[in-house]
């Protein structure tokens, strides 16, 4: 929707709103996590002290299994939103024109066009965020570290699996067991990637 919206003509100032959308990708990644700790904090957390003003209870944010999910999936989401918008842009603009004057032409709606032409051209693009964002999402370490710690919290609700390996490997001196944990993550992050190459060769040849 956003590279939508960020393609349309009728957008106005499209160069300031793609800086500011990409702007969280390039910042550096322990400043962005000391702030959103700065939001979610649990007695006078940005979010928490809102709720108060408004009469409703606070949540804990780190302590909370699901809640600190929340707080981590938000950090990510906030910081990739616009990354992968400006590749579906790059995508976008990379249709033919013709293809939407041709379809117009034959009486296609807005709708069967998103469908029929918009859909399958960017399908390898879509292919390729999806699995990087899973690849992404496996390496998920910085975030997490500095928001709950190198043990996942309380509850280990924000443990992910390079949290895990860090722990091993630097907490509990078990350098073998986080050496079988970092190659399994490279297995599953090599697995990952032939997929990702498999789909779109296979687009790419129909």
């Amino acid at each position: 929707m956003i590279a939508f919206l960020l393609n349309a003509a009728f957008m106005k100032f499209k160069d300031f709103f793609r800086a500011v959308f990409f702007l969280p990708n390039i910042t550096s990644i322990v400043a962005v996590a000391i702030i959103f700790g700065s939001f979610f904090g649990t007695q006078f957390g940005l979010i928490n002290s809102l709720f108060q003003a408004l009469g409703l209870e606070r949540i804990d944010w780190i302590n909370d299994t699901f809640w600190v999910k929340v707080a981590i999936s938000l950090m990510v989401i906030w910081r990739w939103t616009g990354y992968n918008a400006i590749i579906y842009l790059a995508g976008l603009q990379a249709v033919p024109g013709d293809l939407y004057e041709a379809a117009t032409i034959d009486g296609a709606s807005r709708t069967q066009q998103f469908f029929r032409i918009t859909l399958p051209l960017l399908r390898p693009i879509i292919l390729f965020t999806v699995i990087l964002s899973t690849i992404g999402g496996m390496q998920l370490f910085t975030e997490p570290m500095i928001l709950v710690g190198n043990t996942g919290g309380a509850t280990k609700g924000g443990l992910t699996l390079v949290l895990y390996l860090y722990s091993q490997a630097f907490g509990n001196q078990l350098f073998g067991y986080a050496s079988a944990i970092a190659w399994m993550l490279f297995l599953i992050i090599g697995v990952f990637s032939f997929l990702n190459w498999k789909f779109i060769s296979k687009g790419e040849t129909h």
